[in-house]
């Protein structure tokens, strides 16, 4: 489903929002990798980012799988903006599942990606969820497109400018 009708995005334009729910069996999987991938050609990211975000999707994927509830679906929401691309994926979980954020796949999604993020969360918290309290394991991804990257250096009270 695409929602044009989203809040607005970080840079003051109105977002476009796709949602994919598949099941989460390694069958279904790579429909996700195949979506990011398609949405990073039409943004124009290159090829080498193109190939990150599709990797990074099937390390969120496999994580989420993993710590998943039985027979419910992973749903990921591609967000859509001028400065990059935002996935939030989830899955519903038990109580207390907290999102490995540890190990070697971990270091891998770090690498391939501009910003993450993995926490519990409940369904009300998450895009696309039903609003109730019921537990949920969340990863958020952003990936920005070149010239669009927050700035990491220092605060806006720092004077971080080169004498000549």
């Amino acid at each position: 489903m695409v929602d044009r009708r989203g809040g607005l995005a970080q840079d003051g334009r109105r977002a476009e929002r796709l949602e994919l729910r598949v099941p989460t069996t390694p069958t279904q999987l790579p429909a996700v990798r195949a979506m990011a991938g398609d949405l990073a050609i039409r943004m124009d990211y290159d090829l080498d980012s193109v190939e990150d975000l599709r990797l990074a999707v099937d390390e969120v994927c496999a994580t989420l799988a993993v710590i998943g509830l039985p027979e419910h679906p992973l749903t990921v929401v591609f967000e859509t903006t001028r400065s990059g691309l935002h996935i939030d994926a989830w899955v519903p979980t038990a109580a207390g599942t907290d999102v490995p954020r540890d190990g070697f796949g971990w270091a891998v999604l770090q690498a391939l990606v501009d910003g993450v993020d993995a926490r519990p969360a409940t369904q009300a918290e998450v895009p696309a969820g039903d609003g109730s309290s019921a537990a949920v394991a969340l990863i958020s991804v952003d990936k920005y497109l070149p010239g669009y990257a927050p700035s990491t250096v220092g605060g806006s009270d720092l004077d971080v400018s080169v004498a000549r």
